[in-house]
């Protein structure tokens, strides 16, 4: 058995306000879980994505998310869950006023490869990105993979 504290795990870097990963304090082999919470305008994940090997679960605890997918928007409220499978485009966010607090399960715990799509200036629509950190450690960046175009900030 393993016990930890939402308050003990550190916060990590990204596209939202607090994401703590507790599946490594926990110990978890076949699972990956998220505590997420969403500021308005932010976003679970760094853009439209999917996981070809890994299916998702979001569990709202507060608030409404919204998930963008293939079949249009879906909001999911507190009380509420929602399942991608392997291979699902989604992208939750937050376009209420009211925080969002969720937990996101995904198995296998190792993600994989993930595809993600995103708004590229230069190249005048949506293409594919990746996700890398700056020199100095300070953000995480999207970058366009057709054109190298910075396309999010992230601290």
């Amino acid at each position: 058995m393993e016990k930890v504290s939402l308050d003990a795990v550190e916060s990590r870097m990204g596209p939202a306000s607090v994401k703590r990963a507790l599946a490594g304090p926990l110990g978890t082999d076949n699972i990956a879980l998220n505590h997420y919470e969403l500021a308005p305008g932010e976003s679970f994940g760094f853009g439209y994505h999917r996981h070809p090997d890994q299916e998702e679960v979001f569990l709202v605890q507060s608030g409404t998310a919204t998930f963008e997918t293939e079949d249009g928007d879906v909001r999911v409220g507190a009380g509420e869950a929602i399942r991608f499978a392997p291979g699902e485009w989604q992208r939750g966010h937050n376009e209420g006023d009211e925080r969002v607090v969720a937990l996101a399960l995904g198995a296998p715990q190792e993600m994989g490869d993930t595809d993600m799509l995103r708004h590229c200036e230069e190249c005048g629509g949506r293409t594919y990105n990746y996700v890398e950190m700056t020199a100095n450690r300070d953000a995480l960046v999207t970058r366009c993979a057709e054109c190298d175009t910075e396309t999010g900030r992230f601290t």
